[in-house]
Formats: structure tokens, sequence, C-alpha cells
């Protein structure tokens, strides 16, 4: 009768690792590694070891030998052996135990803060999991096999034509699929871009931004130039011989404020001029709470503006794909410098993505976020209001943090109330470009979009028992 699969599979058995070295025959040498193994506790109590005609064939030697060992090892207690069960290694076959040592007490460990209002995270129990599952559960059905091959760097078709309809009907980005190229985030993108060398600086920068990014660029040996700030977003008057520049237009980072549309205008008539180029960071424009998004610049001038996106304040960081929506010139280099296959964004994330987009589980999930975090800013607003009226949140309502602007020379103290609080956050200082010659303002950036719905009330109580007095 022909052995079914699973006997064939149980022929197989597990794999075992022995060393059939030292004095003796092959069964001397056998029963000695397998009592190593277990005195040692490679082997632990009730591990099932391999049917000896599997252990057999994988050393070499003759099933006789293996049985033979296994035999004398039952005897002698290390192994059990009973029919049906295989042969096991004996409960009793204790490891030998390192002499006795003095314990050495573990320092305690560092608690957390109680409270988490670090910007740039959203909430992370907000996660639609049904949704994502049932879309993950599509692509994988209907996926090709070619699918689970290397993967184009560009990025699945699905996937940039799930892109170039959402980017052009919710951001206003004009666009193609084919100069969409998939990344894992902004900064996998600044990489690609300057550590790649398809651009080169010096870049010029906002005053205030994130430090990360900052690192990222000078570690790709690039000079960045900070612009200054007002109340219309970044001084683009001040660009001069700098090859790119690099704006939060949307909503400025940290500081709150969109770019004003003169300057909007103002920064693609350098670019044309100068030959130049604009790197548009689109991290939260789908988060405007008093308005409806303010377009991407990106649509002024297609071929002008690198576009920037990513889901990790839409839907989450554990979500690393991310995208860059490139001028026609920049699209060979760009994927010359990411390499032959996809060796970033997972393509199976991609697939499940594209089908989130289209299904319309994303728009959805998108509105109902924006819901939740304008109720988190309202909140703030009125709990400032009616513990701390001398400080407001500065900015236009929007994306997932505030700034809160606060009396001259108390940030320090600020933020060291806030940890004596439990609060995690950080001072505005923290995101200043330490060549500026901004002047110097005071403030909090509070991430009202981090905590889960129960947590937010505590964090803001916690918050305003550490904000300064008038």
């Amino acid at each position: 009768m022909v052995d079914s699969w699973v006997n064939a599979a149980e022929r197989i058995g597990s794999d075992l690792h022995l060393e059939l070295t030292g004095p003796g025959g092959r069964r001397a040498a056998l029963i000695r590694a397998l009592r190593e193994a277990v005195r040692s506790g490679r082997l632990a109590p009730g591990t099932r070891l391999p049917p000896y005609r599997s252990l057999a064939a994988d050393l070499g030697v003759a099933r006789n030998t293996v049985a033979d060992a296994y035999a004398e090892l039952v005897a002698e207690g290390w192994l059990t052996s009973r029919q049906g069960s295989g042969t096991r290694v004996a409960e009793r076959a204790e490891p030998l135990r390192p002499a006795a040592r003095v314990p050495v007490k573990a320092p305690p460990r560092a608690r957390g803060p109680r409270h988490d209002l670090k910007q740039g995270t959203p909430d992370a129990s907000a996660f639609p999991r049904t949704a994502w599952l049932a879309s993950y559960r599509r692509a994988l059905q209907q996926a090709p096999n070619e699918v689970f091959g290397p993967g184009d760097p560009a990025g699945r078709l699905e996937l940039r034509e799930a892109l170039t309809e959402y980017l052009a009907r919710a951001r206003g980005v004009r666009t193609a699929p084919d100069r969409i190229v998939i990344c894992s985030g902004f900064a996998h993108a600044l990489r690609l871009l300057f550590g790649g060398g398809v651009l080169r600086g010096p870049l010029a920068v906002e005053a205030y931004g994130l430090g990360f990014h900052r690192e990222v660029l000078a570690a790709a040996g690039v000079r960045t130039v900070p612009l200054p700030l007002d109340e219309h977003g970044a001084r683009v008057d001040r660009l001069e011989r700098e090859r790119a520049v690099l704006l939060t237009p949307a909503h400025q980072f940290p500081t709150g404020g969109p770019l004003h549309p003169a300057r909007r205008a103002a920064v693609i008539d350098w670019a044309r001029a100068q030959g130049g180029l604009v790197l548009e960071d689109d991290y939260d424009g789908e988060f405007r709470y008093d308005r409806r998004p303010v377009g991407a610049v990106q649509g002024l001038d297609p071929e002008h503006v690198i576009h920037i996106g990513s889901v990790s304040k839409s839907l989450s960081p554990a979500v690393r794909l991310g995208w860059m929506v490139l001028p026609e010139r920049y699209v060979g280099a760009v994927l010359d410098a990411k390499g032959e296959r996809e060796a970033w964004a997972s393509v199976l994330d991609q697939l499940g993505l594209a089908d989130f987009i289209g299904s319309g589980a994303y728009d959805r999930h998108v509105r109902r976020m924006r819901q939740r975090y304008r109720g988190r800013r309202d909140r703030l607003v009125a709990a400032l209001a009616e513990h701390a009226p001398h400080i407001v949140a500065t900015g236009v309502a929007a994306g997932l943090h505030a700034v809160l602007r606060l009396p001259p020379g108390t940030e320090a103290s600020a933020v060291k109330a806030a940890a004596w609080q439990g609060v995690a956050l950080d001072g505005l200082a923290a995101f200043r470009h330490p060549e500026t010659d901004m002047p110097v303002h005071d403030g909090l950036v509070v991430g009202y979009a981090t905590p889960s719905e129960h947590a937010y009330g505590p964090a803001l109580d916690a918050l305003c028992g550490a904000l300064p007095p008038p």
C-alpha cells in the first residue's frame, strides 16, 4: 500500500543537529552527542526526537545504530519511548545547572510617562483593524502569483493607480501612475533623493522642523539653510541660490500655520526662474478642521514640485508606506537609487492599501478621525480657556498637534513640570534649526491625537497642572 503524504512527512521528521565526534564507533558517538544535548538543555524535557529512520538518513548512519542508541538512552533514563508518541526526552532529564552565583540585582526599570502627548503619532487604538483585514484578505485572494516575487521598485501598479485617483481628488495633485514611486515613508524618501545622489544641496528648510529629518540630510552630506517663519509661513522671499526648498505648506510643522497663497505662487516662480525644486512634505494634509483642506502646492506646477506623503499620520506609522509624486525627469534617477528590486515597502501591504483606498475604507477612516481629532483639539482649547486663559493654542485648526505659546523664559520649566506630572511632550525649542536668526518663542508642542479616547481627559488635566501661571 502506498504511504500517504502524512506518513511521508512523519518519516522526514524534525531537524536535529548533532556532531558525531570523539573516540569509539558511530553508536558511541551518537549516544554521547544525545546525552550532551539533553544535559546542556539544548534538548528540553518533553522534546520529541526524530524517528530513527529519518535521523539515520540525516546522519548517514545505519538505522540499527540509531535504534540501538535510542534504546540504550531509554534504558538509562535520558529518553522515553511509547507507542504512538515516539521517542522523547525524559521529563526528569534535567540539564546541568551552573554553579551557584551571587544574584545580581537588576536595576529598576524606568517607568514610562503616564500621559503621552508627544507629537506625530495618531491614536493607535483607532486603527481600523476590521476594514484593514478585509482589504488585506481581498488583496491576497485576488493577487496574481507574480506578486510573491521580488517586486517592482516603483511599487505595485494597483497602489500607484489608487494613489493617482485619491491624490487628485483629495489633495489636488496632478500626476499619473508612472510618476509615482512607492517608499517606506518621508525619511526614506529623503534618503533616496539625497543619499541616492538624485538631488544635491544646499537645501533651504523651514526654521522650525523635525530634527530627525535634518539628521537624515546631514548624514547625506546636505547643508540645510533655514528660512524664517512668520504668520504667513516660510519667508520664501529669502530663497537665494539653494537648489531646492523643503516646505510643509498645508500645515507648517510644528508651528501650525499654512503657507500663504501669495507665497505658494512665489515659491513656484522661484523654482521656475532658478531651475529649482520644491519638496512638499504633505504629512497631515487631510486633517483640516475649520474648512476644507488646502490643495497641494504640486498642483501649481507638477514639473517643479516633488510631493511626498505617507499613511504614518492618517492611518498608522506601523504601515510603512509612503509615496513620491515626481517630475518626469526624476523618475528614472529615483528608481536607479532604489535598486532593481523592492527592498523596503512590503508588496503585500501595498496591495492591502490599494484595496483599502479603492474600496472607500480609507476615506471613511480619514473622515472619522478628522471628527475625532477636531474634538480633541476643541477639548484642549476649552481646557486652556478654563484653567489657563493666558495660554492659547496657536496655528490653524488642523493636524494632530498644537503649539501652546508660553510666557517668555518659561518653556524649560514647563517641560520639566510636565514630566513631574507624568506628561511626555516636547518644547518648541527642540524643533528650532540651530542656525536660524529668528527670535526665540517659548512654547509646548502638544500631540492631542496620541492618547486613546479614555486616556485623553486625564492627560489634559495633568497638562493644565503643569502650565506656568500668568
